[in-house]
């Protein structure tokens, strides 16, 4: 077992220490070359993840069946309620249990917040919460994380601009409490009044004198800061289209905007019009880096849980 790591399940980024996700970090730095298949590896063969997807996904769900067999080991799940017995009235629970018993982990997405905290406590393997509503992300921050420190060679000292839909984007919310953890970090939040930080994430910050500046323009900021992590309007979070429609489009990253400016462009994607396509060849670019670390990141994590969870661990 990996002593050092002692979290049965992955939540809220709020459960993390510092040395934690150091420890995922690190670990995700030596399985690069197996991500890449430049090398195999079946340390995870024979155990299966089942990943449990109430929700769209692209990216997440892609990268953690291929994490898990990058590792050698397999996967089974849903995609959907209706492709569960959920539809026929079947308690999330239930389905959950049924899971456990097929699964040596779960991966959970789900509209509602707290879906992953409820299912960890009456399961006997690791959960990974893997997005609940408007709540929170921590996979997707641990891969955050690791592509700053990637390209930038450090986390601590860094200014970070966090961009756009920051009211209902659980992946600022869980990055704003990962940074609070890291030694002079400033951040600057750029959204419309309507969709600015929650209060009880600027709480967290202020308990932890995290400091931080709200404004509406990316101009304001674009020449203090070192990453510029942008998100989507979320049009499904809208109950209003027109409330949508009014603020779409609202922050436009493009070319033009970062010539002569030192500053990486992040984004945990799908991008619809946000950061423009004249921004891809540039050195600016480093979201589709940032799409691929999901991979020995999340390889990381499963491998850590896995070997951690005594139930199941027979692996050396």
């Amino acid at each position: 077992m990996i002593k050092i790591f002692e979290l049965k399940s992955i939540i809220s980024i709020k459960d993390f220490e510092r040395k934690d996700i150091d420890y995922i970090l690190n670990e995700a730095s030596k399985l690069e070359d197996i991500a890449k298949s430049k090398e195999c590896c079946d340390e995870l063969k024979g155990k299966i993840l089942g990943l449990m997807f109430f929700e769209p996904s692209t990216r997440t769900r892609l990268s953690f069946e291929t994490s898990m067999k990058r590792l050698g080991g397999n996967c089974i799940g849903i995609e959907n309620t209706r492709s569960c017995s959920v539809s026929k009235g079947e308690s999330i629970a239930d389905t959950a249990k049924m899971f456990e018993g097929y699964s040596d982990a779960l991966v959970i997405r789900h509209e509602l917040e707290g879906v992953s905290k409820f299912i960890s406590d009456i399961v006997d393997v690791p959960v990974i919460n893997a997005g609940d509503g408007a709540g929170q992300h921590p996979t997707q921050t641990l891969l955050d994380l690791y592509t700053i420190k990637k390209e930038l060679g450090q986390i601590d000292n860094l200014k970070i601009a966090l961009v756009g839909d920051l009211k209902f984007g659980r992946t600022v919310h869980s990055l704003s409490n990962a940074l609070g953890l890291y030694d002079n970090v400033e951040l600057y939040f750029v959204a419309p009044k309507e969709l600015r930080m929650p209060q009880e994430v600027l709480h967290d910050l202020n308990k932890k004198n995290i400091p931080y500046t709200e404004v509406d323009s990316i101009e304001e900021i674009i020449d203090k800061v070192d990453v510029l992590y942008v998100t989507r309007i979320q049009k499904e979070r809208f109950g209003d289209l027109d409330e949508y429609l009014k603020i779409k489009g609202a922050y436009i990253v493009n070319k033009k905007m970062l010539e002569g400016k030192d500053v990486i462009v992040m984004h945990p994607l799908p991008r619809i019009d946000e950061i423009a396509t004249d921004l891809d060849n540039t050195k600016h670019n480093k979201y589709f880096n940032q799409a691929f670390n999901a991979v020995p990141v999340r390889m990381a994590i499963l491998k850590t849980l896995i070997k951690n969870n005594p139930k199941w661990n027979h692996i050396e």
